[in-house]
């Protein structure tokens, strides 16, 4: 991986290709949402939170004590973590192993968000991030889903969408993606969504300039449509 001197933030620099950043909370729909919109768009796809959890994932295995930052950040820059960028089949690996599923479990969910507050944490995946959003960009473009791609990741996104939708309707939605774990009831879910949601709180602002859609009352076709038409008017107004 590569170096978590925070020095060595690079500044995300604009591309002719198209970069939509799509932010929210989770359960908001976003991450459905952006695969969509990449596929119909023919634009590559990043799951940003999917890195995060990657690292947590790793970290976990390895036994280090996730609330000693010290301990984190002696470790992070050992995994390999690498993440495919195909809107109809994303995956994500871990010095060569495939973590796609691994990485959704009810104990990664609950702990991403205190490794993802570490500074040299986010130092570290930015910079990935910076580095496939740039390359991606030279070429066809590309939706990028997480928390803060309009604010911190690529603040020159064409396109800012920041997505947001009830508790109560959050809490469904994640607790029908964890059908396989019986003790992820909505109460809990809920619960602990409150928890990561403040953690989250400091990495979760939504930029000035994005879209807000609330999609409590929207279905995805909705919510993509929306999406798909602001790219359109967008490359409409470039042509012009």
């Amino acid at each position: 991986m590569v170096s978590t001197g925070v020095d060595e933030m690079r500044p995300y620099a604009s591309k002719p290709g198209l970069v939509i950043a799509m932010d929210g909370p989770a359960g908001s729909g976003k991450s459905t949402a952006a695969r969509r919109v990449a596929g119909e768009l023919a634009l590559r796809y990043l799951d940003t939170g999917a890195m995060y959890r990657a690292l947590t994932w790793w970290l976990r295995e390895q036994g280090v004590d996730l609330t000693d930052a010290a301990a984190v950040v002696a470790r992070i820059s050992e995994p390999r973590i690498r993440i495919g960028t195909d809107p109809a089949a994303p995956w994500i690996t871990v010095d060569g192993r495939d973590v796609s599923g691994p990485i959704r479990t009810r104990d990664v969910s609950n702990t991403v968000s205190i490794v993802a507050a570490v500074p040299e944490v986010r130092t570290l995946l930015i910079a990935m991030q910076r580095d496939i959003i740039a390359d991606a960009a030279a070429h066809q473009g590309i939706v990028a889903e997480g928390r803060d791609i309009g604010t911190v990741v690529a603040p020159d996104a064409a396109i800012k969408v920041y997505l947001t939708a009830s508790e109560d309707v959050r809490a469904h939605r994640r607790s029908a993606d964890l059908v396989a774990d019986p003790a992820a009831t909505v109460e809990t879910t809920k619960r602990e969504q409150a928890r990561r949601d403040q953690r989250d709180a400091a990495q979760s602002v939504m930029a000035d300039d994005a879209v807000h859609v609330d999609t409590s009352l929207l279905g995805l076709d909705e919510v993509v449509g929306l999406v798909i038409d602001m790219a359109r008017a967008r490359q409409a107004v470039s042509r012009g």
